[in-house]
């Protein structure tokens, strides 16, 4: 009978920040963009509201930061 796998072995869960920006639809589009190449991203937006600075963070598993830096790369050539 095979072993479940151990937590070393297990997708990581912590979320780390792939890309920051002041500009609430340029993660949007971000996001989608890493959506539709199979990255779950989450917008965390630290934007203050009454005064408009801060910033939004666009945040991803550990383990697909490496592809999403890639694919943020290639979603900023294709502008």
């Amino acid at each position: 009978m095979p072993k479940a796998p151990k937590k070393s072995q297990e997708m990581t869960v912590d979320k780390v920040i792939a890309y920051t920006t002041n500009q609430l639809f340029e993660a949007e589009m971000i996001r989608k963009y890493l959506s539709d190449h199979q990255i779950t991203a989450f917008i965390l937006n630290k934007m203050d509201s009454a005064y408009h600075f801060g910033d939004i963070e666009l945040l991803v598993y550990k383990d697909d930061l490496i592809r999403a830096k890639k694919l943020i790369g290639d979603f900023h050539k294709n502008e």
